[in-house]
């Protein structure tokens, strides 16, 4: 509406000076028509320059994350963006497979980092922080000047289990193209076997431990254990890439 009232303003204005003969009529006329138009432009500069009618508003939200090499291999990916490290870029996807994966922002107002946590699936916490109109009133007052829900700063905090293993996306390269070479694939099948002993013994070592253990709590024993020898598995992978 303010931009509405600005123009009006400054065509009711240049109207009364130019085509009102009457004089006291048109000063009259014009001193309303100026002080709409001065009163608009101020509003408006107030509100690009200082937020007038606005406030900060935060939300958080959380979002189930999987590595975005669309394989059951525990990897935290990123594209290392300057030297300092504070602008890389995370890839990671939002469903188990999908061909486009996702990425975090790189621009002034975000900053993105893993977190290393004992959890058993990784997410995604993404704080955002943006202007918004404190009211309808000012929500109507300020239609379409584009300020409303403007991004003041983002914060995506990648919530990784321990046992991932975190990789440039070039070294992820390599370390697809050993896994499809023929030593790779015959690595792979050694470890299938090595794996399922390894599972194997993690599984009956907590059921030692508690010989309560229901179904679901052995899946999750198992799940973590699958895990854990993946990355030991890529560790070995990538000493041979290196």
């Amino acid at each position: 509406m303010v931009i509405i009232l600005t123009f009006l303003g400054a065509i009711a204005f240049f109207v009364c000076m130019m085509f009102i003969q009457q004089k006291n009529l048109r000063n009259i006329l014009a001193t309303i028509t100026g002080i709409i138009f001065i009163a608009s432009t101020t509003l408006m500069t107030l509100n690009y320059s200082h937020h007038f009618g606005m406030h900060q508003v935060t939300t958080t939200t959380t979002t189930r994350i999987y590595s975005a090499s669309n394989s059951t291999m525990p990897l935290a990916l990123y594209q290392p963006v300057g030297k300092s490290g504070q602008d890389n870029v995370y890839i990671y996807n939002t469903k188990p497979k999908q061909k486009t994966p996702h990425h975090t922002q790189a621009n002034e107002y975000t900053t993105s980092r893993i977190k290393w946590t004992k959890n058993d699936t990784p997410q995604l916490v993404t704080t955002e922080t943006r202007w918004q109109y404190k009211n309808s009133f000012y929500k109507v007052l300020y239609a379409w000047s584009g300020m409303d829900n403007t991004l003041v700063k983002r914060t995506n905090v990648l919530e990784y289990p321990q046992t991932y293993i975190k990789l440039t996306t070039s070294q992820a390269n390599k370390l697809s193209k050993v896994a499809k070479s023929a030593a790779g694939k015959h690595l792979q099948a050694q470890a299938a076997e090595q794996g399922r002993a390894f599972v194997t013994a993690k599984v009956q070592a907590a059921m030692a431990k508690n010989p309560q253990m229901t179904a679901k709590q052995i899946q999750q024993v198992s799940a973590q254990a699958e895990q854990e020898f993946q990355s030991q598995s890529v560790k070995q992978i990538l000493k041979q890439v290196k």
